[in-house]
């Protein structure tokens, strides 16, 4: 029972730490995540005793509340801060490290009904962006950090920042990147990069005498520029 009570002790702290918006530590009974760690925890201790049922009725109580969703087998470590939350599902076979920032909607999914390890596995620090899916049985290393949004299918090493559908790499830095220092806008857009691949796709037929031809309006606006690329084009550059 110490431990639990550590724990609970240790996540408000944490939270009340990592959280600007927070005013006083009164307010953290209002916290849906911290209100969901609690429930877990019991669910979790009752799951690992083998009691039948009633961690199921935890974890549905847990949804009703705070709509969020954790299943009792899932293995949390210590200090997981659930901003928000609603829509936060947290499969079966997901093992997640300490320290870790989710953020609304985001998603540890299974792999259709294949038995045994099916679920993510996330390293210690790790921040996952509001609305992100994270599928299948990959690790994400220590320091990931995934865009609101992104879909991620294969696992990424660690101080690194991935976004996109699907999720792609777009910053390794070998320097722990604190959570406090995340900004979700200043996160590299996918878009961005695509039109610089449809200028140098313009720019490389031009040269060919392919004849892309486009207006001078056209040729500063980058979304009118993707608008008349080919289909086949578009299709290669969303691969």
């Amino acid at each position: 029972m110490v431990w639990f009570v550590i724990d609970l002790i240790q996540t408000a702290q944490y939270i009340y730490k990592n959280d600007p918006a927070i005013r006083s530590r009164f307010e953290l009974l209002l916290y849906p995540g911290l209100w969901a760690i609690l429930l877990f925890r019991i669910a979790h201790f009752l799951h690992i005793l083998h009691v039948p049922i009633i961690p199921k009725l935890l974890a549905m109580i847990n949804r009703w509340l705070t709509g969020i969703e954790i299943h009792p087998a899932a293995k949390i470590g210590k200090c997981l801060f659930i901003d928000h939350g609603v829509g936060v599902i947290i499969g079966e076979t997901s093992i997640i490290g300490d320290n870790c920032l989710i953020y609304q909607g985001a998603t540890l999914h299974g792999t259709g009904n294949v038995s045994g390890k099916r679920h993510p596995t996330l390293g210690n620090n790790v921040v996952l962006g509001a609305g992100c899916t994270i599928i299948g049985n990959i690790y994400l290393g220590d320091w990931c950090r995934v865009g609101a949004g992104s879909i991620v299918t294969q696992s990424l090493p660690a101080n690194c920042t991935a976004v996109g559908v699907p999720a792609k790499v777009v910053k390794i830095n070998g320097v722990n990147s604190p959570k406090s220092k995340l900004d979700q806008q200043q996160l590299p857009q996918l878009m961005d990069h695509m039109c610089r691949e449809v200028r140098k796709i313009q720019n490389a037929m031009s040269e060919n005498g392919m004849g892309l031809e486009l207006s001078p309006e056209k040729s500063d606006q980058c979304m009118s520029q993707f608008e008349v690329i080919s289909p086949v084009l578009q299709k290669k550059l969303l691969e």
